[in-house]
């Protein structure tokens, strides 16, 4: 399984209004054409943590192409008023704001 996390911030009093939207998300066939298998939100003291988890390494590149879809930039707009970029100065898109898994472990099979 392959994992991405988006850090960006977050006022704690909209989480329950960016759960709302992702729910709505994913009850379409979003996640499915996005290769996601989980999505976990998580906030600590204004900041945003958002971990998606994929089958394979490839959820960059199938994200990348169901960027074009409508629902992918509703859901990108309705957030706005919500998250904001964790350094806007250096925000283009959310690749820019996800960390970088230095250690990893995993039990035996």
């Amino acid at each position: 399984m392959h994992s991405t996390l988006i850090v960006a911030r977050m006022a704690e009093a909209s989480s329950n209004d960016v759960a709302r939207l992702f729910a709505d998300f994913d009850a379409t066939d979003m996640p499915h054409r996005m290769g996601t298998r989980r999505r976990q939100l998580f906030s600590y003291r204004g900041l945003y943590f958002h971990l998606q988890d994929f089958d394979e390494d490839n959820g960059g590149e199938l994200i990348e192409a169901a960027k074009t879809d409508p629902r992918f930039i509703g859901i990108s707009e309705d957030l706005k008023p919500f998250i904001e970029a964790y350094d806007p100065k250096t925000w283009r898109s959310p690749a820019d704001a996800m960390a970088t898994r230095f250690y990893t472990w995993e039990a035996s099979a």
